[in-house]
């Protein structure tokens, strides 16, 4: 017996998901409001919590598949109203699949207005061998608003063994104040880049993240105490701080010692620029 296939249904297996997400929110007497959510495709949250008090509100986006296939694609808007606190992550790793000659995209855009504080830590995305991905972040801030970030990539399934030997792998970050540049960085990774191996790239590693923090100039103790933190590993690692922008870099083996190292440095930064102490979340320990 022959099967038919809902068009609308082909239609997605042949191009792919279109998932956005879509979050404002806003300060009210003291409290961190979600005061707009719009979704559409396999993108959402589950309810804002407040572990720290009214605020910041604290946010889970979840991807329902667990995976991002060649042809999806993502989007994710932000926008933080005077005054506003968010903390977002994720559940868990996400998982780009091998793209069969399709690229999967995740497109992040952040506007922030004066005095409000966005932390988006998202756990490591992992490229699986053959995915073709792209991901852009665009963060805008007004005069006074403060962002911090973090992202941490394993190209190949490492716990698996896998090796990562063809595909693309592009990252953008492009940060703004008032329309002045801040930060802005690209990165193209293919196995046979010569970024990839030499010195002055991956030197072979594959793992590999950034954090960055936009709040100012940082304090001298603040930096000495984050240059204090140090790894038992072979890793490469470091922090650095221009005028507006604190930076720091890993370059390992391992995805869980890379949000190790981010997690010691979230411990030494937050009391300059959230004005309160580090408080992991839970599903972080799940």
């Amino acid at each position: 017996m022959t099967q038919l296939i809902d068009r609308t249904q082909l239609n997605t297996v042949m191009t792919g998901w279109d998932a956005r997400l879509q979050l404002g929110f806003i300060e009210r007497d003291g409290k961190t409001i979600l005061a707009k959510k719009a979704h559409s495709g396999p993108l959402t949250i589950q309810k804002c919590l407040y572990p720290e008090g009214p605020t910041p509100a604290h946010v889970l986006v979840i991807h329902p598949p667990g995976g991002v296939a060649g042809g999806d694609r993502l989007a994710l808007d932000f926008s933080l109203a005077k005054a506003a606190k968010s903390f977002i992550t994720t559940p868990g790793a996400t998982k780009w699949y091998k793209s069969a000659g399709r690229e999967a995209s995740q497109t992040l855009h952040i506007e922030q207005a004066d005095h409000s504080l966005l932390e988006w830590f998202p756990q490591e995305n992992i490229v699986f061998d053959g995915a073709d991905v792209t991901l852009k972040t665009q963060v805008k801030l007004s005069q006074y608003a403060h962002f911090a970030g973090w992202d941490i990539s394993c190209l190949g399934r490492q716990a698996s063994g896998e090796q990562w030997r063809q595909g693309r792998y592009k990252q953008m970050l492009e940060i703004s104040r008032e329309e002045r540049l801040l930060w802005q960085e690209t990165a193209v990774f293919k196995p046979d880049s010569h970024v990839v191996t030499a010195l002055a790239g991956l030197r072979g590693f594959p793992v590999f993240g950034s954090f960055v923090v936009t709040a100012g100039e940082v304090p001298d103790a603040v930096i000495e105490q984050c240059r204090q933190i140090t790894l038992n590993s072979d890793a490469q690692y470091g922090v650095s701080a221009l005028p507006e922008v604190f930076t720091a870099r890993y370059i390992g083996r391992c995805a869980q010692e890379a949000r190790q190292y981010f997690e010691q440095l979230w411990t030494c930064l937050r009391p300059w620029y959230a004005n309160s102490q580090a408080i992991r979340p839970r599903i972080w320990a799940t």
